[in-house]
């Protein structure tokens, strides 16, 4: 923490409304990450990952056996 002095109350008041603000930017960019690891880790995104690697798999299967 840093060490200031204050020459007045006005100074201390605006160190506390910078506070104020830097702390709610922090709690709203929390909430945001809360929100895209809800998404991330939802069964949804899970199945469509699940289907993608399927299709990639499924299409190198289908090359390998062309190639044949």
């Amino acid at each position: 923490m840093r060490n200031k002095n204050y020459t007045s109350f006005e100074e201390i008041e605006l160190d506390l409304k910078l506070l104020s603000l830097e702390r709610k930017i922090a709690i709203e960019e929390l909430k945001g990450l809360k929100l895209k690891v809800q998404e991330d880790l939802s069964p949804l995104n899970w199945l469509q990952t699940g289907i993608k690697m399927a299709k990639k798999f499924g299409t190198l299967l289908l090359v390998k056996k062309l190639l044949k």
